[in-house]
């Protein structure tokens, strides 16, 4: 299959989702929605269990890819770290998923796939990452503070160079997830970072 017509299945999923809960949502209506037979869908993902891992697969990789947007975007490395907080908490607020992903919180809404990897028999490259593990709230929290010093320390910096801004960036992180659970006054996202990068600062 294309990979447009995977995005075109993995989009109907997600629409459905909005709609009902995973557990009303059906493999028939995706396939139509999405213009394929049920046929093709269960050969895509395998089943509706492989059609959750791919679906939670890609928002991660789509926050993941918006982290490192932010990370690129200002020169100044707070304004770098507080946009990575922005983004956090407001693609957490807009997508159950990656609400959910980043906060270990799963409503009965929607599905809940192992984070351990699934035995996978798929002969599609992306349906194989999908069946592998998926992270857990600790492991964004490392992949995002990770990144953050990657990009505010410059490329070949040993990682035993960067302790303090190792430090600064999974702060950021935590105080990030934290408004994700307990959302602050309009702009105090921005606030907060700002305000906890005087006490620890990232250069």
């Amino acid at each position: 299959m294309m990979p447009a017509a995977r995005e075109s299945l993995l989009d109907a999923a997600y629409t459905a989702l909005a709609r009902h809960p995973w557990s009303a949502v059906r493999m028939v209506d995706v396939a139509a929605a999405a213009g394929v037979s049920r046929q093709t869908l269960y050969n895509e993902f395998g089943s509706k269990d492989g059609l959750a891992r791919a679906l939670v697969r890609r928002e991660a990789d789509g926050y993941l890819a918006g982290v490192d947007r932010a990370l690129t975007g200002p020169t100044d490395a707070r304004d770098r770290l507080t946009a990575t907080a922005e983004w956090t908490t407001s693609t957490a607020r807009e997508n159950a998923l990656v609400r959910a992903m980043l906060t270990g919180c799963w409503s009965e809404r929607l599905p809940v796939p192992a984070l351990a990897p699934a035995r996978s028999a798929s002969a599609v490259p992306a349906q194989r990452r999908a069946d592998g593990p998926l992270p857990s709230p600790a492991d964004f929290v490392a992949l995002v503070r990770d990144r953050a010093v990657a990009v505010l320390a410059g490329p070949g910096t040993p990682r035993t160079d960067t302790p303090d801004l190792a430090r600064s960036c999974e702060l950021v992180v935590r105080l990030a997830l934290s408004c994700v659970v307990a959302p602050p006054a309009e702009g105090g996202v921005a606030d907060l970072v700002r305000s906890a990068l005087r006490r620890h600062p990232v250069a």
